[in-house]
């Protein structure tokens, strides 16, 4: 299904959306975007041809598509869009005067077997497809939820029948994976009422909680008028499990339309834990590595209970360019820049780019919607890649549409979208096919914690900067909504072979997903617990299992019966349990050596109660070494880190109540250190 716009060229916008689009359900309110202010012929050069592409792409020119399912997309006036597709417009614009090279995507066409292969690998369970018996495989099966042990089994289920027909050759009958007798899975699940988010329940403890706002930041874009919903989130239980009851479906008139303002979206309460919570940084990389894993598990498990069909793109791997600014990949970007500033995880030049306009765009009246000049942009597009690794390039030159111009550019031109090219369907799917916005953020949230390191450090940044402007709403005239309208087109529109009128008309629902992920950024970016609890029991079972290893090897178990037989076995009393010497340790039950190899005082053994939180930790080491200590390290930010045992690295809320972290982990070394930036 395609559409070209010919009036002015033969580029094709694509947006990455492989089936037909169903309209947004997710706004049980009407949503009626107001006309943006009108712009002057001199902002705006292309005004009569977006009105062109509106009146194009209105109802009145365009029939409704057929949908299988009642959930339609939204009715939108033509001109409720017009800041949509004039930056469309602007994008196409700039695409046929050189200033950007065309990339062109490949989607791969796959049977449902290869679907599924891929699914089994890119969570971390090629074993199932291989046939080894790996104990990474092991230790994951072992950790899922009842609900993501049947989105396991489904897929693995369809992967092996698939394989048959084709008589490839024998599979794994699933009873031998989940240790089942019949079809009927009985799984040794992760329980379902509220658990410690690090993976143990205290007996006879009830959580604690503490109310997080998450959009204390934006409270200048809220219509004080019209209070918003409060709404209350957990990240005790996995968000399948919470899914008790199908929602209904239901019929939406066919002009049904969301509101735009800010005040309809919901004001979501985190509730903490004793464990505090956890920010994506926060994780060791290779624990993160195991919360992508089950972050699919559980997305794939979700959409399942919501009867909602998780659809990704096969594409096949684009080559950026390996030097440069624009067009080079973020990893090989992310590569080179590292050479020069070790450890950086934003490209500098995006790093630049965004200093640039917090430093003197943000109160900039139309900033990212009024357009620079396209001749000015494509020179500093030219300069910028010549001079900026040399220091030379004059940034004072810079005007600020310009650089929001240039911005805007170098997320465009990645080889590969910002938010990915697999998983850009279900950003979509999450707003045509899900109804509520709780569970619409539920979904984005797995989505986030999905992405590439580099992916979702460059995004968040982004972000952070677009949640600024909105907070200058009062002097750059750019509310939530016309920020969204203005990015949506570069982040969820790009380049490609096909596109067509019914893709052209996700508008509003990719407009929708960035309004979601610029108001409820601090929730998106925050590791949900209960896949730190399955961190931790992957981490135990594979633990486990080396123990057994080890015990069982022959070497070793001929060593025990030689130690054994040379002396004779002391009694002791029936039931007694006896530990290993490497559990065994010197230090009293609850308390805990507090090393901080930074400070004067280098480490401490603190007794931890019932009250004791990190923060009083940090504050006792930084009262013991206030004098001690240079001015450097008083400087910096430290935090407490648990090293070890069943976590690979974890810097600690300064909120966490310090003897649960230690009972869920008490081989666990205790740092003081600075945070990772």
């Amino acid at each position: 299904m395609t559409m070209e716009m010919k009036d002015s060229g033969s580029v094709v916008l694509t947006a990455y959306h492989p089936h037909s689009p169903a309209r947004i359900p997710g706004m049980e309110q009407s949503f009626v975007p107001d006309m943006p202010p009108s712009h002057s012929p001199a902002s705006r050069k292309s005004l009569s041809r977006c009105r062109r592409i509106n009146r194009m792409l209105s109802s009145e020119s365009a029939p409704p598509p057929a949908f299988s399912r009642s959930n339609s997309q939204a009715s939108m006036d033509s001109t409720s869009m017009e800041d949509f597709w004039c930056e469309v417009e602007s994008i196409k614009e700039s695409r046929e005067d050189g200033s950007e090279e065309a990339m062109l995507l490949e989607f791969k066409p796959a049977d449902e077997g290869e679907l599924e292969a891929e699914w089994l690998q890119d969570v971390g369970l090629s074993t199932l497809i291989s046939g080894a018996e790996e104990e990474d495989g092991q230790a994951l099966l072992s950790t899922l939820t009842r609900t993501q042990a049947a989105a396991v089994q489904k897929r693995y289920n369809t992967y092996t029948q698939t394989l048959r027909k084709k008589n490839k050759h024998t599979v794994r009958d699933v009873r031998d994976i989940f240790g089942t007798s019949d079809s009927s899975p009985s799984f040794e699940t992760v329980p379902v009422s509220p658990v410690s988010s690090n993976g143990i329940q205290l007996p006879g403890q009830k959580p604690v909680w503490k109310s997080v706002s998450s959009n204390s930041c934006l409270d200048c874009v809220i219509d004080k008028g019209s209070p918003s919903i409060t709404e209350e989130l957990s990240y005790e239980v996995s968000f399948s499990e919470s899914i008790t009851v199908l929602p209904k479906t239901q019929e939406w008139p066919k002009n049904q339309r969301f509101k735009k303002e800010d005040s309809v979206l919901p004001k979501f309460i985190v509730r903490k834990s004793r464990f505090g919570l956890t920010e994506v940084g926060d994780l060791s990389p290779e624990d993160m590595k195991k919360i992508r894993y089950l972050s699919l598990i559980e997305l794939t498990a979700f959409y399942d209970a919501l009867g909602v069909e998780l659809k990704r793109n096969r594409v096949e791997r684009v080559r950026g360019r390996e030097n440069g600014l624009f067009g080079v990949p973020l990893t090989v970007l992310l590569e080179n820049d590292q050479k020069k500033v070790p450890g950086i995880k934003v490209p500098l030049i995006f790093q630049k780019l965004l200093l640039k306009l917090e430093e003197t765009g943000l109160e900039t009246e139309g900033i990212l919607r009024v357009p620079g000049s396209a001749s000015r942009v494509k020179n500093l597009h030219q300069e910028l890649e010549a001079k900026f690794y040399e220091d030379t390039f004059d940034w004072d030159q810079v005007r600020n549409n310009d650089a929001a111009g240039l911005l805007k550019m170098f997320i465009r031109e990645l080889p590969s979208p910002l938010f990915t090219v697999e998983y850009l369907p279900a950003f979509i799917t999450l707003v045509e096919k899900i109804s509520k916005i709780k569970l619409q953020l539920q979904a984005l949230h797995l989505l986030i914690m999905l992405m590439p390191e580099a992916n979702r450090d460059t995004a968040k940044a982004f972000l952070q900067f677009l949640k600024k402007v909105v907070a200058n709403e009062g002097k750059n005239k750019m509310n939530l909504w016309n920020v969204s309208m203005i990015v949506a087109p570069n982040l969820f529109i790009y380049k490609g072979k096909r596109a067509n009128q019914q893709e052209m008309q996700t508008a509003a629902t990719t407009a929708h997903i960035v309004r979601l992920l610029i108001r409820y950024q601090d929730i998106l970016w925050t590791v949900p617990s209960f896949l730190i609890s399955q961190v931790r029991k992957m981490n135990e079972a594979a633990m486990n299992n080396s123990k057994r290893q080890l015990m069982f090897d022959k070497g070793v178990r001929k060593l025990l019966r030689r130690k054994t037989m040379e002396r004779e076995r002391p009694e002791r009393p029936e039931g007694a349990v006896t530990f290993p010497s490497y559990l065994q340790s010197d230090i009293p039950e609850g308390v805990i050596r507090v090393y901080a190899p930074l400070h004067s005082k280098v480490s401490m053994a603190i007794q931890l109660n019932s009250q004791t939180k990190a923060k009083d930790i940090l504050a006792r080491f930084h009262c013991e070494n206030s004098r001690g200590s240079s001015q450097h390290v008083r400087g910096q930010i430290q935090s407490l880190h648990e090293i070890g045992g069943n976590i690979g690295q974890h810097c600690l809320d300064p909120d966490a109540f310090m003897l649960d972290v230690y009972r869920a982990n008490p081989q666990a070394e205790w740092v003081i250190k600075p945070k990772a930036s």
